[in-house]
This record gives structure tokens, sequence and C-alpha cells, in this order.
């Protein structure tokens, strides 16, 4: 697969020209803190972090990202090198495939070698390039990639008596590849006996960690770096603390040391260092300045000044709340719905300008579990967080306020009485879910807030298992039960008044219900009134919530879709994990390693499907999906990021909005996609007629959003002209026109 990217020619050179898995409507909300590796082209530096690269002009202080959403194919990045005189770079993920970066554009490497019978993991642990070769190191030896054909060579697999021994980092050098590994410095010529493990000499015994060639070699265990010829060496007079990375440049030995950057001659001579006051995993070396690539800061200069595209703090989300031009992102899990997943984040938060990383969750010893985090509509400088752990006094509710703790809400009650997740209903009024306030009696319920006497209090209502993110519409919360037999979708009507519980109601809708016994992961509600509840095993809707929780047995129903002539369930069998609903009443739904699935607002057509296969997706397990009605931005959550997509539909009434067609004028050489046309009203009549009045198309769109693929009535491509789009809403009380040129 090869990818080309236009904006790249700035740093690399490339003259690139079209894309395949990204797009422009796709922007990624990494983190570009823990920089991996930094390297030189012409006074430009490139730095490699965990899902993407960066690219910064000191001259300039121009800083420019490449990332799934704009390029490359996978995330999680363990490896990285760069030829600043082939431009060529070469990218190394965690599972084992590369990306080739050349003037051509990017391709995708999938078929690295690997040992027979070898089951352990696939990293790439170290590239580096020398001219038109690549030597890529594994836990099972090392590799040699041929950069002009993108293709591997030889391999050495180093094993003996049936265990791998890993190939920590590796280099070439004079037509000999030298490895670093647990047992010591190994070379061998590149001859025909290159992958015969058995044939490696062992120059310096010993466990090594780091390794770089030049005019040069040197390598390094965690105190010490040696250089020579490679052959002969002498250490660098200097007993370092914890080395991370040893690079070789034109003139010089970079040392990146626990916090500290060293610089070398290449005859052991000092010439500088730099101390970033933080942990380090890189450094480089150019117009006598020293930049330090850390593990949380991105890069930084002497000045102390931070260099990277501004971004959260790190990758690992869970969930996200969007307030007008706000983002919290939480970073919390469950192990089984049930055990709390200590990752200690906290929560990200972008404040309209910039991304902020609170110092509640810098260098504490509570141990966070931040499930969820929303931003308070009334004060938006507030936010409220659910800490979910089993230690009493960590445990509870906290609100912040501009990022500095206020107060915590803390609950008692060990494994029991857990707080889950936070919603605002319309009126502003704050709720949070809750298992088991009573012990082992295990009801579920929420807590509300009362902003007048900064308490919370408590609603419980039926004995169930487990909670998840409650969401609220018309006066009555809604919160899944994801447990197994005692699992359901709660219903609880306070009517807008949760401090007052006389009129209150509630149902759990079960498996008496026509939902699965295996309990209830996500649910949301339409804008027909029609829930749409998401189980570990399929997805199911039931209409009316106000009136079934009056009833005494109401049945929900699963989706039936035709498949081969054949009814057939729609997600059956399927761990829905999240439900969203958009302005022109679409689903987004997210299946456990499916991906994400856009459905028509009846279900029973798919717009659309991403995965991380044909998508800049960073994983098919989407924990959290958010649209931004305002913008049409559609905001995915994963483990291992935040991807942005930019959706067709914004705020969607009977009435039209500002309605765009897109590209126009349409180019038949340039683009060969359907046209776009948004801001339509509910339900569109549309009709499309050519110059003379002659009628071409004519279509019904429902949802603020049409495509038309510039076929007439007939199924044959229309000719090349104008085109015009006469619209009418529901009950013709708004119109709308637009033009369309075409050029075949």
């Amino acid at each position: 697969m090869k990818i080309f990217l236009p904006f790249i020619i700035l740093f690399l050179s490339l003259q690139i020209t079209a894309q395949v898995i990204s797009s422009s409507k796709w922007t990624d909300l990494f983190s570009y803190n823990n920089v991996l590796a930094i390297r030189e082209d012409n006074g430009k530096l490139i730095a490699a972090t965990e899902n993407g690269i960066f690219f910064y002009t000191p001259a300039t202080g121009e800083l420019k990202k490449l990332s799934k959403a704009n390029g490359l194919h996978e995330v999680k990045i363990s490896a990285f090198d760069y030829n600043p005189e082939t431009k060529t770079g070469l990218v190394g993920y965690r599972n084992g495939s590369m990306d080739v970066i050349t003037p051509d554009g990017i391709t995708y490497v999938v078929d690295i070698p690997i040992a027979t019978g070898y089951a352990g993991d696939k990293k790439i642990n170290h590239i580096s390039i020398t001219g038109n070769l690549a030597v890529i190191s594994v836990g099972y030896g090392v590799s040699i990639f041929r950069l002009d054909r993108k293709e591997f060579g030889d391999s050495a697999f180093f094993t003996s008596g049936g265990a791998y021994e890993s190939a920590r980092e590796a280099v070439i050098k004079d037509n000999s590849v030298h490895v670093v590994t647990a047992t010591g410095l190994k070379s061998h010529e590149m001859n025909v006996t290159f992958p015969i493990y058995s044939t490696w000499n062992t120059v310096a015994a010993g466990s090594y960690n780091q390794i770089s060639s030049g005019s040069v070699l040197a390598y390094a265990n965690a105190n010490t770096v040696r250089y020579g010829n490679g052959t002969s060496f002498t250490a660098i007079p200097r007993s370092f603390t914890d080395i991370q990375d040893v690079v070789i440049t034109s003139g010089n030995i970079i040392v990146a040391d626990y916090s500290t950057v060293y610089v070398y001659g290449t005859a052991g001579n000092f010439i500088k260092s730099y101390d970033a006051s933080e942990l380090v995993n890189s450094g480089t070396y150019i117009d006598s300045k020293i930049y330090a690539g850390t593990k949380v800061s991105g890069m930084k200069n002497e000045a102390g000044d931070l260099l990277k595209p501004d971004g959260p703090y790190n990758n690992t989300s869970y969930k996200i709340d969007l307030r007008d031009n706000q983002i919290v992102i939480s970073t919390g899990g469950l192990d089984a719905f049930n055990t709390p997943v200590i990752r200690g984040f906290g929560y990200y938060h972008f404040n309209g300008t910039n991304w902020i990383y609170p110092e509640l969750f810098r260098n504490t010893a509570v141990p966070f579990n931040v499930l969820d985090a929303v931003i308070n509509p009334s004060k938006p400088t507030e936010i409220f967080f659910t800490n979910y752990t089993f230690l009493d006094g960590s445990k509870g509710i906290y609100r912040m306020d501009d990022n500095q703790l206020a107060k915590v809400y803390a609950s008692s009650g060990g494994v029991y009485n857990r707080v889950v997740g936070c919603v605002f209903d319309e009126n502003n009024q704050l709720l949070v879910s809750q298992w088991s306030a009573k012990g082992t009696s295990g009801e579920i319920g929420f807590y509300h807030y009362n902003p007048t006497s900064d308490q919370f209090g408590f609603v419980s209502s039926v004995t169930a298992g487990l909670v998840q993110k409650p969401f609220a519409k018309s006066g009555i919360v809604f919160i899944p039960a994801p447990f197994f037999s005692s699992g359901g979708l709660l219903l609880y009507d306070y009517k807008n008044t949760p401090a007052a519980t006389g009129d209150d109601r509630f149902k759990i809708l079960r498996k008496n219900n026509n939902l699965p016994a295996d309990g209830v992961v996500s649910a949301n509600i339409d804008k027909n009134d029609d829930i749409w509840i998401g189980t570990r095993i399929g997805l199911r809707i039931i209409s009316n919530p106000s009136s079934i929780i009056s009833e005494e047995n109401p049945q929900a129903e699963p989706i039936i879709i035709e498949e081969n002539g054949l009814g057939e369930e729609l997600f059956r069998d399927s761990n829905i994990l999240q439900i969203e609903v958009d302005a022109g009443n679409q689903k987004w739904i997210s299946v456990d390693d499916g991906g994400v699935f856009y459905l028509s607002s009846t279900g029973e057509q798919t717009l659309n499907h991403f995965t991380k296969e044909n998508s800049p997706l960073p994983s098919n397990s989407v924990t959290d999906i958010k649209v931004d009605n305002k913008t049409g931005k559609v905001y995915f959550v994963t483990l291992d990021g935040v991807m942005v997509y930019q959706g067709d539909v914004l705020n969607v009434t009977s009435d039209f909005g500002d309605v765009l067609v897109y590209p126009n004028p349409v180019v038949y050489s340039k683009y060969k996609g359907n046209v776009r046309i948004r801001g339509l009203a509910e339900k569109t009549n549309m009709r499309i007629t050519d110059a003379a009045g002659n009628l071409v198309h004519q279509a019904v769109s429902r949802g603020g959003y049409y495509e038309w693929n510039l076929n007439n009535n007939r199924g044959v491509r229309v000719a090349s002209g104008i085109y015009f789009v006469l619209m009418t809403n529901a009950d013709g009380t708004d119109t709308a026109t637009a033009k369309i040129a075409v050029v075949n």
C-alpha cells in the first residue's frame, strides 16, 4: 500500500500527489510528548514520537506533523531512522510493520521475516540506515532491508538450543553488521554465512543496550560508552547514570543519559552538555546547539523551550466530553466492566487555546483511574471527574476549578460504592452513576449535585450489577448495567428534580424485556425518542421511554436487515461499546474490535464503516464517540489516542442551514467521487436539472446531508455543464438552491 503526502515537500523534498487511507477529512488529537528519536536534515529537525512524527525548523519556528491522519499507516512507533542524503525515512511499529518514506511517497511494509517457531513480541526494536541499506532489529535477530527495492535481504535469527536472543540495536559499518544483545556486542560481515548464527563473532561480552555508527562505532550499557573502529574501543571517561540513547553524527557522539544530553567529539573529547531537568530518550546537536527529546514534554532546546505540536499529555484515552470549544479526555478503564485499571494519567484538558495537564496528576501517590470527566455548562472553568478505585479516601467524585483541585467528595465502602460516569442534563444538573452504596446488596443508582450546598445527594433504586456512564433526557436518567444476569438498562424518571424523590418512578429493562441476559454496555436516545441499547451480544431498540416506565412488560426489538435474501439481526453477537446520534439522527456505533459503523436513522443502511485497516482509526475498539453538531466533527476515542473525522452533518432542523456543495466544480480528472451537499433540512425534496431545465435526478434526503454520484435517473453519468439543485423542506415552507459545475 502506498500513500502520498503533499505537505512533506517542505521538509523532505518529496514530490507527492495522492493519498489512500488518510485524507483531509481526518485530524489527530495525538500526544507528541514522548520523543523517541531525533534526526536532522539540512538544519531541520525530525522527531519521532509514539503516534507520529513532527518536523521543526529552528530558523523559523515552523512545526508540522505526520501521523496516521495524514500519511502513516500505524500508531505505536517503536523505532525510526532517516537518511538526509537520500531523503528516506524508515518508521518501525510495535506490531512489527514499517513505513518507508521516500521521495515517491510512503509505502507500508508488513512482510518482515519472522523466525520459524518464534511466538514472542514482533516489535521493531531499532532501525539504522546506511546508504541504501537498513538493518532492522527485532526480538529474534536482525534483517537487512533494501530501501530502493523496498524488500528484505538476508536475515540472521539469533537462536541457540531453541531459545531466541533479542537484537536490541544494530548498525552497518564497513560491510559488517554490529548488534548489541544481552550477552554481548556481536558482528558479522554481510556475506553468504550471515544468516548462520553460529558464525557470528562476539566482539565484547556483556549486556549492552545501544549502538550507533558513523566515522566511529559506539556502543553502551547503562553507564559506559565505548567508541572505536569496530575491533578496538576506548571508554568515554565518564560514568553515566542511565543511558537511553547513543547517536553518532558527522562529527559527534551524542549520549542521552537520564535527564542530560552530552556531546563528545569522535575522539572522545567532551564538548558540552544540557540538563533538561526531566527524563530524556534522545538528543541531537546542530549549529552548536543541543536539542533533547524528552519522555513527557516533547523536544526541548537549551533555553528550556518546548518544541512540539500541541496535544494531550499522553495518547492513552477512554472517554471524551465536548463543551463549546473545550475538550476534556479521561484516561481510566475497567477490566470486565468491574476491576479498575489504574493508568494514573487523570484527564487532559483543551481550554479552547491550548492543552493543559493539571498538576494534580503529576508526581502523585493517588491511584487515579479517571473513568469520566465533564465540563460544567453553567461554569465552564469547572470540571467534575470520577475516580474509580477500591481505595477509600481517593475514590469518589472530584471537582476542579481552572484545573486546580477544589474539592474531593470521597466515598467509603472499599470495593463497594463505586462512582462511574457523569452527565449534565438539559437543566445543567449533574448526575453521577453509582453501584452498591449499600454494600453487598448491589443496588445501582445515582448521585446528584447541589451547587448551593456544594454536596451530593444519593438516589438508590434497584438491585443490579455494575454500571456504565449515564445519559439523561426529559427528566429521565438512563444507566446501563453490564453485569451478566443482573444487568440491564435502568430508566429513572426524576421529574427534573433529583433531590425530590416523592413522585419518582423507574424501570429496569432486562431479559424479560427481550434484552440479552449478558447485560447492557451502552445506550442512547435518538430524535424519534427511540432508545438504542447496546449489549455484549447485540443491539436492541425500544421506543417512548416515558411510557415504557409505566408499562408492565415492554419489549425491545432487534433491527433486522436483509443479507443475501435472508433476514439477519444487525450486530448479532457483537459487543456494542458506544452509540452516538448525530444532528441528522444517523447513528455512529462502535463494535468491540470491529471499528465504527455509520448507520442511517433506522439502522437499515450502512453509510460508512471505519476500521484501523481502511481509515486512520488507531484501534478497532473505539471506547467513546462524540459528535460536535456545530462543526460536524466526530471524535473517536481509543486507548491508543483520539482521531477526529470531519463529518458532513451539522445542526439539522426542519429548515435549511448554510447549504454547501463540494467539491465544486467537479473535475473528473482530479476527483471521481460523489458530490456532497450539506446544510439541508431534516427532510429535503431534491430536484437536479440541467441548464435547459431538464430533470436529470431527483431524490429525498433525510438527515441534513446528501451525496450525488453524478448519474442521471437512468444511471448514466451526466455530461459536462452547469446543473441546478432545487430543494424544498418537508412542508414546503423553506427552499434552497445550488449550482454544480461538472467537467468530464
